[in-house]
Formats: structure tokens, sequence, C-alpha cells
């Protein structure tokens, strides 16, 4: 049946706008003004976008799947994508608030305010990755090539501001864990079973970061691992183990130190649940509407061919 949908068209990085490029990838880029449904057909077919979709199909990774509809788009859909990320962070806190804390950190000072500020870390992270796309102006085009101006944004700072966004709340959040897994020594350091798969999924977050932040393999051989190999789609990848494993680590604690929780745990309360998460969500789409808005209103860009 696919045989007889005719395709789209990939180019190369020589012919879409700077801001579509990525390090190390020479082909098998989508159109930039690319249709919803021409999207939709690119899942069916092999680009550099394919595996990254597909690594991402059940929380349906719609940031890579539409990012070519236009330059505009790319951004609006990074921005969801940056958002939900930011919010993942805050859910981890949130589980690492009610199950992983030493248990000589339980009640502490530090545990008190230790959501409230995962909440403004996951707000300023999703601002501070959203703002990192600003700045990238919209492309013009030729018959044969897509041509694109310069950025306001620096495309290194561009990708430091990503790279800060995301490792400041990750490594804000595992300070109980880093300190109960590498650094607490005797009573109340919380030893269990759980703490060797906590080390596994520490060790896979610091690779996807290596990963995201390097682009390597592609950056070693360009144009080699287009299709298959490079990093975002490892980072995909090493990403979903590192969560598996996570998770696996909060069902052995949550088990583990049931009846230790429920006897030192101060009651649970709306505002460092439902309520947190709810406040972040919020203040996300805020952040995601006004930068939207933003991209919008800037004169003299256009989003279709010229």
């Amino acid at each position: 049946m696919l045989s007889l949908i005719k395709l789209p068209q990939v180019f190369t990085i020589n012919q879409v706008p700077k801001v579509f490029h990525e390090d190390g990838i020479i082909s098998g880029y989508r159109h930039p003004c690319s249709s919803a449904k021409d999207c939709v057909l690119s899942l069916f077919q092999l680009t550099n976008e394919t595996l990254n979709i597909w690594t991402h199909f059940l929380p349906t990774c719609c940031a890579h799947t539409f990012s070519t509809m236009s330059e505009r788009a790319r951004h609006i859909c990074f921005f969801f994508d940056y958002g939900a990320l930011s919010f993942y962070s805050l859910g981890s806190a949130i589980t690492y608030s009610s199950y992983s804390f030493p248990d000589k950190w339980v009640n502490s000072t530090f545990h008190k305010y230790y959501v409230p500020i995962a909440v403004v870390n996951s707000i300023i992270s999703t601002a501070l990755a959203c703002y990192s796309r600003l700045g990238l102006p919209l492309f013009q085009y030729n018959h044969h090539s897509i041509k694109s101006c310069s950025g306001k944004l620096d495309q290194k700072l561009s990708k430091c501001l990503q790279i800060i966004a995301f490792v400041y709340p990750y490594l804000f959040d595992n300070i109980p864990l880093f300190y109960r897994i590498f650094v607490c020594a005797g009573e109340g350091c919380t030893v269990n079973e759980a703490n060797t798969v906590h080390y596994q999924h520490t060790s896979l977050a610091v690779l996807t970061g290596f990963l995201f932040a390097t682009h390597l393999p592609e950056r070693l051989a360009p144009g080699s691992f287009d299709y298959i190999g490079h990093s975002h789609q490892l980072f995909h990848v090493f990403a979903i183990i590192g969560t598996y494993f996570q998770m696996t680590a909060m069902e052995l604690d949550m088990a583990a130190r049931k009846q230790w929780l429920h006897a030192h745990l101060p009651p649970v309360t709306l505002s460092d649940t439902v309520g947190a998460a709810f406040f972040s969500v919020v203040c996300g789409l805020c952040i995601v509407y006004g930068l939207s808005l933003a991209l919008f209103s800037t004169r003299g860009v256009k989003d279709k061919f010229i």
C-alpha cells in the first residue's frame, strides 16, 4: 500500500535553513515547509528523524513529527517538548521527596523547601530552553535550496543555554540521591537494594547528557550516521532505558521503606503534589504561549515559499 504513495523528498544540509542543521548530519532532512500529511508520511520513510520519532512513539513525540511544517512550527513544537522535559524533572523531584530522601534528611529544612524550589526550577528551565530558540529568523527559498538569514542567537550559545536549562534542574533534583549513594556513610543513609538501580539510572543519565552535548558519534564521521546511530537517537534510547531504571528504583524504595516512611514522613499535601504539578504546567503553558506570540509578531518573516 505504501509503495503506491509518493513519499516526501528529503534534502541535504546545504538545502535547508541553518536552524534545521544538526551537527554531523549531512543528509536525510525533511522539507522545512512540510504539510501535516507529509510529516505523517515521513513516519514511514527513512529520514534523519525517523528513529527519533519512533523511539518516542508511545509518548507521541510530536516535536519531531511535525517540526518541519515551518520554522515557526519547529520552534513551537520544541517549546512544548522542553516544557514536557521540565515537567518530568519536577515529577522526579516530587517522587524523590516522597520515597528516596536519605533517612537523615527526611523532615529537614532542605526537604521542606525541596519541591517548591523544584517547581521554580522547572519554570526557569522551560523559559531558558524556549528562549534559546528565539532570535532565529525564518527563511527564504529558491527553486533548488532553502536559505536562512543569520540568527540573533549564536548556535553555540543556544546549545549552551539548552544544556544549562536541563542540567541544572537534574543536578538539583538529584542532590538527595547523590548524597545517599555517593557520600553518605553510616546510620541514616538508607542502604537497600534500590541503591544499585539508582547507580544504573544515574550512569545512564550522565551518558544521555554526554550524547546530547557532544553530538557523538556523527561529529567524528559526518554523513555516516545520518539515518541510523546518530547521537539524538542514542540519546532517546538511553533516556528511555534510564527512565525504566529510575522507575524500578522508585518501586524498590517504596516497597523497602513503606513502613518507615509512613511513620516519619509529614502528611501529603496538595501544594507539594498535584498543586505543584498544576502550577508548573500552567506556568509552562504561559511561557510557550508568550514566546509563540513573539514568533508570530516578528515583522518581515514568512513561513511559506517566496
